[in-house]
Parts: structure tokens; C-alpha cells; sequence
């Protein structure tokens, strides 16, 4: 367990209303940023705050030394909105300790874990004055929102942020007790479709029949996405998808995580999709084509007989590796062209996109991050996953850095992450500052 004095400060780190969507909370956004400046100062670090347009981003380096490798860790200092305000049961910028969880907006996503990992710098440069990796540390304060300020800020500084791996603590566990090394991402590609027929809502009598519904347009497209067997229809969709390995397919089958423990966490009544691939395989190595959201027409109390005008759905592509997202954009663009009749309009708005991330556990430092883990709860095998979701800084890195990234979490699953009433063990302070100093100590070899 933490010292007293960790404690609070892990608790006065939470206590900053740093979201970073809403301008309102701006003062504390910069607040929390020069609070962790001070933080990584005082531990032993040189510690620099860099202005971007958006949120700092804060820089510490430690020692260094010819001959050892660089290490950059990476963590985010902003959170998500509190909304609905009214689910949370304390006030989610006044942390509060129950059963040895702490329950605050941000405690495992990334608070908890980035200060974990200072903590664990901290220990060692007490102990030894010295880091066993020229260590980098940057945090910063706008991942909730899509790091936008991230990629120009890594290609302006290229140079003196050119390490050989990068560690992000950024997500779960598998399952407690289980160290978890995720090794893949999927991608992502967003676009959102506007179908018109005509120029105003209609009288659904008087021209029902006569002129195109859209919203009817737009549901039959949104149904020719898939087939019988959930396999997306869109001509070239799955070009260059490349193959889960066997081993993959051996070792997932032996995790925690099944399809009971999946269809309990959904609260659906089953699970679907994609035929010929476990639910496992489908969220993590399969791509995936989802109606995000759909509008059109009258939402109100009652009936009101029009034919609307206008229809609207947004949709994501999850993209596994060696897919494109700019070519799925445009192949999903001339799939809803080529199927949409002549009686509508078609207007089309690409989004936001990510690459697909893929490291070898097996090699290089991937063998490291397996080392520490294992040191780090020795009675259980380090659980070797993809992840559904997409990280699309990792892919910058990677492109602006030329340096692998290991994902290597220890939140739980049951976190609450991004909801009301977000909580974070306090035994996983110490769990991520030993998971830290094992790292750095497997990686320097």
C-alpha cells in the first residue's frame, strides 16, 4: 500500500477537474499541469512544461548515459466529463477511499497509473541516485480529446524525444490478479452519411409513395452492410487483413476472459457476430462495420405524419492489420454511391481515423515487457492480448518515433473508466511502481 504521503498526493492529483472537451474547466487543466511539473521535478527529474495551441504537455528526463537504451513513458493527465453527475454517489473531484479503492473522475484513467509509474521512478532514484534507461517521461493533457496537439509536437521535437520503446499504462488487466501485456490495436475509421430526398418534410399521405423516403434509403444501405453470417459486404473490405497466428488463437482460449464473462459485462442476451471466429477473436482481430448513430424524421410524443426530408447515421470501421483506414474511407464512400437510387441525394463526411497496431511479443523488447511481468505476480502467466479499441498515438509514435510501444495496464476491468464512479485500487499504486522498475530494469537488460 501507498505511504500516507503518497497517498495524498495521489488524492490531491485527482482532485483537479482536468477535462479537457470542456473550456470551462480550463484553470484546472492548467493547474493539474504544473502540479505534475512540480511533481516530477522533485522527484529527481528535469521537468520542462511545453505550450501547445490546445493543453501542456509536460516533459521529465532523467540521467543520462552513453550506452543504455531510452525509454519514453507516456501518460495523459486530462479526463473524461463527469456527465450524468446525478449516477455518481461522492462528488467525482472529491476522491474517496472504500475497501481500499479509491472512487474519483480519473483515478484509472490515467491518473492512477501515470502516477503509479512516477512513483516508481521516484523509488529508484532514492534508493540509487541513478535510472538502469536514459528515461523520458511525457504527459499530456489532451488523449480524451483526441491528442490532436501530440503528432506536430513529436515531429517539432523528434530529436530529443528519440528513444528506443515507449511504455503506455493505459488500460486493464485481463482480469484481476492477471499481468497483462497488450500487444495489438485496431484502427479506426469514422464517417458520417446525410441522405436527402426532398427539400422539406412532406405530408406522408399526400406524397407517400410518389417521392423517396430517406430514412428508408438509409436503412436499406445500412442493412446491405452485412450478411447472414455478419461478414461485411463492401467490395475490398477485408484486403490485406492479415491472419490471427496459431498461437494466438491456442493462448486466447485459455484466458479468463470467455464468452460468459464477455456476455455478463454487455448485459445483452447473447452475443453475435462474425461467423467462424470466438468473440475474442472478433473484438480484437477482426474487423468491424457499427451504426455508431441514426436520426431522421419526427422523434417527438405522438405521431406527425411526414415524409422526412433529411436521414443521418455515423459509423466507425474497427480495422485490424495490414488494413488502410484512407482506403476503407473510400471504398465504404463508393459503396453507399453505388447503392443509393437517384431519387436521394448522398452527402458523405469522413471523420477521425487511426492505424491499426501490431508489436511482436515475442522479440525484442516485447520479451522484456513478458520479464516484468512475470516478476511482477510470478503465480500467474502475463496474458498476451489485443485490444478492440484504437490508440491512435501509438501509430504516431511509431511513424513519428520509429519506436515500439508496449501497452501494459493495471486497471481493472470493472474500472468504470469513462463513466460515473470511476475507481482504482490503491494496492496497484504499488503493483504499477514495482511494474516500472521491473521494466526499466528487463529493458536496460
Amino acid at each position: 500500500m501507498p505511504s500516507d504521503a503518497d497517498l495524498n498526493q495521489y488524492l490531491e492529483l485527482l482532485s483537479f477537474g482536468s477535462i479537457s472537451t470542456d473550456s470551462k474547466y480550463k484553470d484546472q487543466v492548467l493547474a493539474c499541469a504544473n502540479w505534475l511539473e512540480r511533481k516530477l521535478n522533485a522527484i529527481g527529474l528535469k521537468a520542462t512544461q511545453y505550450e501547445t495551441p490546445g493543453n501542456p504537455i509536460i516533459i521529465g528526463r532523467g540521467p543520462v548515459k552513453s550506452g543504455r537504451p531510452t525509454v519514453l513513458i507516456y501518460g495523459h493527465y486530462d479526463v473524461q466529463p463527469v456527465d450524468p453527475l446525478n449516477l455518481w454517489h461522492k462528488p467525482p473531484f472529491e476522491p474517496t477511499i472504500e475497501n481500499g479503492i479509491v472512487t474519483a473522475r480519473g483515478a484509472s484513467d490515467n491518473k492512477g497509473q501515470i502516477f503509479a509509474h512516477i512513483l516508481g521512478i521516484e523509488q529508484t532514484l532514492r534508493e540509487k541516485g541513478d535510472l538502469p534507461v536514459n528515461l523520458i517521461v511525457l504527459i499530456e493533457g489532451e488523449e480524451e480529446i483526441g491528442s490532436v496537439n501530440l503528432a506536430p509536437f513529436l515531429k517539432a521535437h523528434r530529436e530529443e524525444l528519440a528513444c528506443d520503446v515507449i511504455a503506455i499504462s493505459d488500460s486493464s488487466m485481463i482480469a484481476p490478479g492477471y499481468p497483462t501485456f497488450t500487444y495489438g490495436l485496431r484502427g479506426i475509421a469514422a464517417i458520417e452519411i446525410t441522405v436527402t430526398g426532398p427539400d422539406r418534410d412532406l405530408h406522408s399521405g399526400i406524397f407517400g409513395g410518389a417521392v423517396e423516403n430517406p430514412i428508408t434509403v438509409l436503412a436499406r444501405l445500412i442493412a446491405g452492410l452485412h450478411d447472414e453470417n455478419r461478414k461485411v459486404l463492401i467490395e475490398g473490405f477485408y484486403d490485406g487483413v492479415r491472419d490471427l497466428a496459431e498461437w494466438e488463437r491456442t493462448s486466447w482460449k485459455e484466458l479468463p476472459l470467455q464468452e460468459a464473462a464477455l456476455l455478463k459485462m454487455t448485459g445483452a442476451p447473447a452475443l453475435a457476430g462474425e461467423s467462424g471466429f470466438t468473440p475474442l477473436e472478433r473484438i480484437w482481430a477482426r474487423p468491424t462495420a457499427e451504426v455508431n448513430g441514426i436520426g431522421g424524421g419526427y422523434q417527438g410524443e405522438g405521431t406527425k405524419t411526414v415524409l422526412p426530408s433529411k436521414a443521418q447515421a455515423k459509423f466507425t470501421f474497427r480495422l485490424v492489420p495490414d488494413q488502410d483506414p484512407a482506403k476503407i474511407v473510400a471504398i465504404v464512400e463508393d459503396y453507399f454511391r453505388k447503392h443509393a437510387p437517384p431519387s436521394v441525394k448522398i452527402e458523405l463526411s469522413p471523420g477521425h481515423y487511426g492505424q491499426p497496431y501490431l508489436v511482436d511479443p515475442h522479440a525484442g523488447y516485447g520479451m522484456a515487457a513478458q520479464r516484468a511481468l512475470a516478476r511482477l505476480l510470478p503465480d500467474c502467466k502475463p496474458a498476451l492480448i489485443r485490444e478492440g479499441g484504437s490508440i491512435p498515438i501509438v501509430a504516431d509514435f511509431k511513424s513519428i518515433l520509429n519506436a515500439d510501444t508496449l501497452l501494459l495496464g493495471f486497471a481493472l476491468p470493472d474500472c468504470n473508466a469513462h463513466s460515473p464512479n470511476e475507481t482504482f485500487p490503491l494496492a496497484h499504486l504499488d503493483l504499477g511502481a514495482r511494474l516500472n522498475r521491473y521494466l526499466l530494469e528487463a529493458i536496460a537488460g
